[in-house]
C-alpha cells in the first residue's frame, strides 16, 4: 500500500463547545482522490476548518497526521508550508494586493527552496490562466475583488494548479459554477492527479465526482463517516437522496437536510 498523506482517528471537534465532529476516521494515501459528502449540518466544512487550523475551532479529542507529523501541532501557515491546500466555500477579497503577487508571494513561502523570478512565474501563471480559458488580465486584478462566483473558483483551481501542494482539500468547489466551469475545473485537478498529489473532495452533490471520479466516496451524518465505497455509492446518493439512502444504511439522522 502506497504512504498515507492524511491519517485522521478517532477525530472530535467542533465550535465554542459544541462537538460536530463525533469520533472521525479517515485515512487518504498518495495519489488518492477521496469524497467526502453530506447533508446540511453534518460537518463537513468543520472538517475543513480543522484540518487547516481556523483559530475558531476546538480539537477535543483524536488524532491527524499529515505526512508523518502531527498536524493539530502545526500553525496554519505551517501547514500550508508543509503542503496542505484549503479551497475555500466562500473565497475572500483583499482589496489593493494583485493576483499575481499574491501567488508568487505563496509560491515563495511554500516552496522555499526553488527560486523563481515574478517575471518567470508570470509566464507559467498566463500557461495556466490560458488552459482556464480566463484572460490575461485577470492576473493583474486585486485578489477576488470584483470576481464572480466562477471567477473565484476558477481562481483558486488557479492557485492549486501554481502552488502544487501535497493534499488539497477543496470545500465546495462546484458550488456556483455552470456545467462548462465544472468541466474545466474538473480537468484541472485531474490533471493534477498523480503520486504528488492527493485530494479531499467535500462536496454536497455527485455532479463534480463524475467528472472527477474519486478513488472513495464518504458519507458524512453527524461528524462521522457513516458509508464508504466507490462512485457507485455517489450515484446511489444521486439517485435516491440522503434520506432514504441512509434508511437503507439503518442510520438515523437527526441533522436538517435541505433536498435539492
Amino acid at each position: 500500500m502506497s504512504e498515507s498523506v492524511l491519517e485522521i482517528k478517532n477525530l472530535h471537534a467542533g465550535i465554542e463547545g459544541k462537538e460536530i465532529i463525533n469520533g472521525l476516521s479517515l485515512s487518504i494515501h498518495r495519489g488518492e482522490v477521496h469524497a467526502v459528502m453530506g447533508p446540511n449540518g453534518a460537518g463537513k466544512s468543520t472538517l475543513s476548518n480543522v484540518l487547516m487550523g481556523h483559530p475558531k475551532y476546538e480539537v477535543f479529542k483524536g488524532k491527524v497526521m499529515f505526512l508523518g507529523k502531527n498536524l493539530l501541532e502545526l500553525e496554519p501557515d505551517e501547514r500550508a508550508k508543509a503542503g496542505l491546500f484549503l479551497s475555500f466555500q466562500y473565497p475572500f477579497e483583499v482589496q489593493g494586493l494583485a493576483f499575481t503577487k499574491f501567488l508568487h508571494a505563496a509560491f515563495k513561502a511554500t516552496h522555499p527552496k526553488e527560486s523563481i523570478s515574478i517575471l518567470q512565474f508570470r509566464k507559467e501563471l498566463l500557461k495556466k490562466l490560458e488552459e482556464l480559458r480566463m484572460k490575461e488580465e485577470f492576473a493583474n486584478r486585486e485578489l477576488n475583488v470584483g470576481f464572480s462566483g466562477g471567477e473565484k473558483k476558477r481562481a483558486e483551481i488557479l492557485q492549486l494548479m501554481m502552488l502544487k501542494p501535497k493534499l488539497a482539500i477543496l470545500d465546495e468547489t462546484d458550488s456556483g459554477l455552470d456545467i462548462d466551469s465544472l468541466k474545466l475545473v474538473s480537468e484541472a485537478i485531474n490533471k493534477l492527479r498523480g503520486n504528488e498529489f492527493s485530494a479531499m473532495v467535500i462536496t454536497h452533490y455527485n455532479r463534480i465526482l463524475k467528472y472527477l471520479k474519486p478513488d472513495f466516496v464518504h458519507v458524512l451524518v453527524e461528524g462521522k463517516i457513516v458509508a464508504s465505497g466507490k462512485q457507485e455509492l455517489a450515484d446511489r446518493l444521486d439517485e435516491k437522496g440522503y434520506r432514504e439512502l441512509l434508511k437503507e444504511l439503518g442510520v438515523e439522522e437527526k441533522v436538517v437536510v435541505v433536498e435539492g
